[in-house]
């Protein structure tokens, strides 16, 4: 992997600049039309940012990767998403908006610029050949996304999404969305500068800092959920790996509990269900099914035993009372769980992991084993 940050002008040197990428100052766009009304012309500079790389000159280049300054890349799932794919074809890659307005606004058919997007290298040849041209007609275009996507069109190549890219059109709380990611791998997270922190307590870079320990240890696993109940206590287990573990009251279903819950607004301040692309549902119904959330605390790796050891603590909260008759999570102090790293997982067909619930003498914790799925194993209560 080579990167470089683009600017529109030098600045300044820092003490810790050999610690970072190359910077390289995009070539003056002054010559172009912008006449989008909301917008910012330096959306064509960015527009340019592909093929000004390209013109660098680098050697052995596959995939050209462009994401904005406030996007959060899982290199390795990046890589992995893109093995999957034969570089040496047309490909353009990435995702859209979470939200059906943005959607609406500016294309269903487009890579959004701050999930990030990945061309392949023939792919920027040709449109570096015809970009500047394509950027002449279509001057009222808001941002780089929608003018790259309008060459695209034209050089007739149509989006490859993959759903890992995470435009994140939110505001708010996104716990919702990254305890039920969809299953692939991780590849971005975007406007974390107007989302919260994703652990409590933290201030935001702290948090980003602390998902670095899963990500190091089993990147392909990070964020993947998987199901699962304890039968005996009538709870069910919800668990983001390396993230997350929810313990809820009562039985839901996988097809309820894999819905994203509405603990965000959209990016217009709603919270209504249908403005989202995606199957959602309320946090909770009840009181008494307000989850008990763990937060990752800490993971080690066991070479002996080939697996991880993934430490989770229960989030001090206030949770209503509940007058159901049955056991109460609270005691619950924290969860660990067993997991074995398997990096060739997306090599196979997509399939969620299994969570088994194992026996423990520790009165304040929830062990449980996760793992690929057993023959004749499925995600049901037994």
């Amino acid at each position: 992997m080579r990167g470089a940050v683009w600017l529109d002008q030098i600045v300044k040197n820092g003490t810790n600049d050999h610690l970072l990428p190359p910077i390289k100052i995009s070539s003056n766009t002054s010559p172009f039309k912008y006449e989008n009304p909301i917008g910012d012309r330096s959306a064509i500079r960015l527009t340019r940012i592909v093929s000004e790389t390209l013109k660098l000159g680098m050697k052995d280049v596959r995939w050209f990767v462009m994401g904005d300054d406030d996007t959060l890349f899982f290199p390795d799932n990046l890589v992995k998403v893109l093995s999957k794919y034969d570089h040496n074809q047309f490909y353009y890659i990435g995702s859209t908006s979470e939200s059906h307005k943005q959607n609406i606004v500016y294309n269903y058919g487009m890579a959004y610029g701050g999930g990030g997007f990945a061309i392949s290298y023939p792919l920027a040849k040709a449109l570096a050949k015809m970009q500047d041209r394509c950027i002449e007609r279509y001057p009222g275009l808001y941002g780089s996304d929608d003018r790259i996507h309008a060459c695209m069109s034209e050089l007739g190549v149509p989006l490859t999404k993959e759903r890992g890219f995470h435009q994140n059109d939110f505001y708010g709380n996104i716990f919702g969305i990254l305890a039920a990611h969809p299953i692939t791998p991780l590849v971005s997270l975007h406007h974390y500068n107007v989302t919260n922190a994703i652990f409590p307590r933290m201030d935001k870079l702290e948090a980003l800092e602390k998902l670095r320990v899963p990500a190091k240890l089993d990147s392909a696993a990070l964020m993947q959920q998987s199901i699962c109940y304890d039968a005996a206590r009538n709870w069910t287990i919800s668990v983001s790996w390396g993230y997350a573990v929810q313990i809820i009251r009562g039985i839901l279903h996988p097809r309820e509990i894999e819905m994203i819950a509405r603990t965000f607004y959209s990016w217009y301040q709603t919270v209504e269900r249908e403005g989202f692309i995606f199957n959602n549902r309320p946090y909770y119904e009840h009181v008494c099914q307000k989850p008990f959330v763990h937060f990752f605390s800490k993971a080690t790796y066991n070479s002996s035993t080939d697996q991880t050891l993934s430490e989770y603590i229960r989030h001090d909260h206030r949770y209503p009372r509940c007058d159901w008759k049955m056991a109460d999570p609270l005691p619950i102090a924290r969860v660990e769980v067993l997991k074995r790293p398997d990096p060739y997982v997306w090599d196979r067909a997509p399939r969620r992991n299994c969570c088994r619930i194992l026996p423990t003498e520790k009165n304040d914790t929830l062990v449980v084993d996760v793992g690929e799925c057993r023959e004749d194993e499925s995600i049901e209560v037994r």
